[in-house]
């Protein structure tokens, strides 16, 4: 990355540096290939989200901020509308991947303070998707992967359906499969015991059905 690091001011700022942030983590090579497309929407969704809360011109574009920062972006592989709010949820959802950016990255505008902020959350309350370090999730799940889990809407669901693709090991399509059987509410309603209150009333319905079944042979 070049030593003249954009501030994300502007929409044009902003814009040129997801363009950067493309283009250098797009021209790695084997399995970093798949770590650097997480890293890459990470960072494009991490800078949307600082140009939201201090761009001095975000108010000319209010709810129409997403169309117009993809029309500046059609030479950006992925970068529709949609896709750029999966990425903002990406990096809101996951805030704990700042720790696994490569050096380079540590100066970006408002890396440090995502940086502080996960580590005052480490202290507090963290959300269920945080059990796993980052460095494991990013190396063991394809940004194809985690887009599933970004879908989502229920905490508990996306750290259930996160820790059982990591411990199995499966494929984008086997995630797919599991999430569309339902697998974590059937799994919910397996672990879930029933109320006493439910099995007593069974049993008290059973009682007089016996009593029923005896006085009618009885006669």
């Amino acid at each position: 990355m070049s030593d003249s690091v954009p501030s994300l001011d502007t929409l044009a700022e902003l814009v040129q540096q997801i363009q950067q942030t493309h283009e250098e983590l797009s021209a790695q090579a084997g399995k970093a290939v798949n770590i650097s497309l997480t890293l890459r929407n990470w960072l494009i969704g991490h800078h949307i989200s600082q140009y939201e809360l201090r761009g001095s011109d975000r108010a000319q574009y209010g709810e129409k901020l997403f169309t117009e920062l993809a029309n500046r972006l059609k030479s950006v592989s992925n970068c529709n509308r949609r896709q750029l709010y999966r990425y903002v949820r990406f990096f809101r959802l996951y805030p704990a991947i700042v720790g696994t950016l490569p050096p380079k990255f540590k100066n970006l505008p408002g890396i440090a303070e995502t940086s502080k902020n996960q580590g005052e959350l480490k202290v507090g309350t963290a959300p269920p998707q945080s059990d796993q370090p980052a460095s494991q999730l990013i190396s063991r799940l394809s940004y194809s992967h985690l887009e599933m889990l970004v879908d989502l809407d229920n905490d508990t669901e996306r750290a259930f359906y996160q820790a059982e693709a990591m411990q199995g090991n499966w494929s984008v399509r086997e995630l797919k499969r599991q999430i569309g059987s339902l697998y974590y509410e059937r799994s919910v309603h397996l672990r879930v015991p029933r109320p006493v209150s439910d099995r007593s009333d069974e049993r008290v319905a059973f009682g007089a059905s016996a009593c029923r079944q005896t006085t009618k042979f009885s006669a």
